[in-house]
């Protein structure tokens, strides 16, 4: 019996197609694995291989590498600094520096004096400081000049939907006002009944008559 099931299952024909597909599954397999080994080769022989164009390319490393920053907290900060140079207080203290800087180096004795006239360490701050504040004033005027932008677009955004609502309830009310215009109004049923009830008294007064 056992022999005669082992028989059986040997000359199932769903069994042997399996067989094949499987057999053939690991043949591709192998060749798959064969010419994957030889493209690696050929690659460490010939160089790199060229890069994919469906994949965003990376970007290179330079020979000098620059510190990473946030830029936005870089504006944040800029901003900061324009607002101070823009107020009061800070020219009170530039003025009391300055003030300070010329009487330190021109009452005190000699061996004190660190700047003296005419003042080349002085004039030399002062050029410093305004050459950094001019560029940090205008990237605050960036970052305002595209708020300001935003702010327009949204405006204008806004005042598009207000109209296209306005638009919107003025042929609603012109709808109405001509449906209206086809309802009997509370006048028209008075008059109306009015006329009916005269009407049913004159055709009731000749028949009171007879």
């Amino acid at each position: 019996m056992d022999a005669d099931r082992k028989g059986r299952t040997n000359d199932d024909p769903a069994r042997r197609r399996l067989q094949s597909e499987l057999r053939e599954l690991r043949q591709l397999r192998e060749l798959r694995t064969r010419e994957g080994g030889r493209d690696r080769r050929a690659e460490t022989a010939t160089g790199p291989a060229r890069a994919r164009l469906d994949q965003p390319r990376t970007a290179r490393p330079g020979l000098i590498s620059l510190p990473a920053y946030d830029p936005e907290a870089f504006g944040v900060l800029s901003e900061r600094i324009a607002r101070f140079l823009g107020t009061g207080r800070f020219i009170v203290w530039m003025t009391v520096v300055i003030v300070i800087w010329v009487m330190w180096n021109t009452m005190l004795p000699e061996n004190v004096r660190f700047d003296p006239y005419p003042f080349i360490f002085l004039t030399l701050v002062l050029s410093l400081q305004a050459s950094y504040a001019a560029p940090l004033i205008l990237l605050a005027q960036n970052r305002q000049d595209n708020r300001d932008r935003v702010n327009m677009e949204q405006d204008r955004a806004r005042s598009d939907r207000n109209i296209a609502d306005t638009e919107y309830l003025t042929r609603e009310v012109a709808a109405l006002r001509h449906g209206l215009g086809e309802v009997a109004t509370r006048d028209f049923i008075r008059s109306e009944l009015q006329s009916l009830l005269k009407e049913i008294d004159d055709r009731r007064e000749p028949s009171e008559v007879l």
